[in-house]
């Protein structure tokens, strides 16, 4: 067997099929599935996840919960699963009390103990889908991942999201004596960037990296703004680039390269921006045009062309907006060379956002599976 094996432990009640408030499906009046879950295990499936069902049913077999009373609802649901393609591996049915503490009743692992002695499956990959926090003790005593349905946090859509389309999102918490930072990214959702840091330019400037790379931003900064900026620009670039870095996994199918320029047939004339002949800067704003060509090579490097006229816009100084990418590229672990030229100082260094902006968009693009390396890591 394959260590690559996954494999998806669901339960039953709460989480494929609706509970009723007396806990307890013995009538086929009583049998409905869990919003999408159909849908979800499908995916789950065609991208190679294996169904185990472990459930417990209180007294199951006794009088009080008759063994033909749970078989006619329990078949009719498989049925109804498969007809859709859904099968399960396995299906594992504790049918003690809690009082009776037995090994095989989650949170305990008595029934899973051939995966426990199985090195066929990857722990990894692998998770649990319940609806209490026995299930979620399962999963840890296991050492799989848990997804809860009754807190609200999670549906089975958002589960099948997670599970099988391998999304890239992080959540970074950076609290020194000078800032306390919470910055959250999602790499493959386009949304409205919101950045609060109490330094207002600095702000338009960081919602610029979101919106032009085409990635949702969130962040959040208190910084000692009563003794200078420098701190907070500083370690938003830090928390950010930490962030992206660790959205970003093992980097597999990013596009890894990025630039805002294109091709210009009419160009032919080389310059200080634009040393290729070929090349056209496509940044421009107004009198002012950038330059920004990124690697995500896992190694920090940091070249910065241009100078402005004034040294400060708003409450930002001039002289950290190199410092801030610089910052940004020893968190991230990016090679990124930027240059700008032009006349009016805020627009030079909004140009620098929006270019640097531009050419993450392009290097964090997912193409498909490969390492784009030929070293083996990036």
């Amino acid at each position: 067997m394959s260590a690559s094996r996954k494999i998806l432990f669901v339960d039953r009640d709460g989480t494929l099929i609706v509970e009723p408030p007396d806990q307890q499906i013995d009538s086929y009046a009583k049998l409905a599935l869990v919003d999408n879950v159909v849908a979800a295990l499908r995916r789950c499936i065609e991208a190679g996840y294996e169904l185990v069902m472990i459930t417990n049913q209180d007294g199951l077999g006794t009088a009080s919960f008759p063994q033909a009373d749970f078989d006619g609802p329990h078949e009719l649901m498989l049925r109804i699963f498969a007809s859709q393609g859904v099968r399960f591996r396995e299906i594992l049915i504790d049918p003690s009390f809690a009082h009776e503490a037995r090994d095989t009743r989650k949170p305990g692992v008595g029934l899973v103990r051939h995966y426990l002695a199985d090195d066929g499956w990857s722990r990894a990959q692998s998770a649990m889908v319940g609806d209490r926090a026995t299930d979620d003790q399962f999963a840890a005593n296991l050492g799989i991942r848990s997804f809860r349905l009754d807190t609200g946090e999670w549906n089975w859509n958002a589960i099948a999201h997670e599970l099988c389309d391998a999304p890239r999102h992080a959540r970074v918490e950076r609290n020194t004596k000078e800032t306390r930072i919470a910055v959250e990214v999602d790499l493959d959702i386009a949304a409205e960037p919101k950045a609060t840091t109490g330094i207002g330019f600095f702000d338009h400037m960081l919602e610029q990296i979101g919106k032009h790379g085409g990635f949702a931003m969130n962040l959040a900064c208190s910084g000692d703004t009563h003794i200078d900026e420098h701190h907070t620009i500083e370690d938003c670039a830090l928390a950010l680039g930490q962030a992206l870095r660790q959205a970003l996994g093992d980097k597999r199918g990013i596009g890894r390269y990025g630039s805002a320029m294109e091709r210009d047939t009419e160009a032919k004339k080389p310059s200080a921006l634009s040393p290729q002949p070929s090349i056209d800067i496509t940044l421009p704003m107004d009198e002012t045009i950038a330059r920004a060509a990124l690697d995500l090579s896992g190694r920090a490097y940091f070249v910065f062309d241009g100078s402005f006229p004034r040294e400060r816009v708003g409450e930002v100084p001039t002289e950290l907006v190199p410092h801030f990418f610089r910052s940004l590229c020893d968190a991230l672990g990016a090679n990124l060379h930027l240059a700008v030229r032009g006349e009016n100082a805020h627009h030079m260094v909004e140009a620098c956002f929006k270019a640097v902006a531009r050419a993450l968009r392009e290097a964090l693009r997912r193409e498909g599976s490969a390492l784009p390396t030929t070293k083996g890591a990036l």
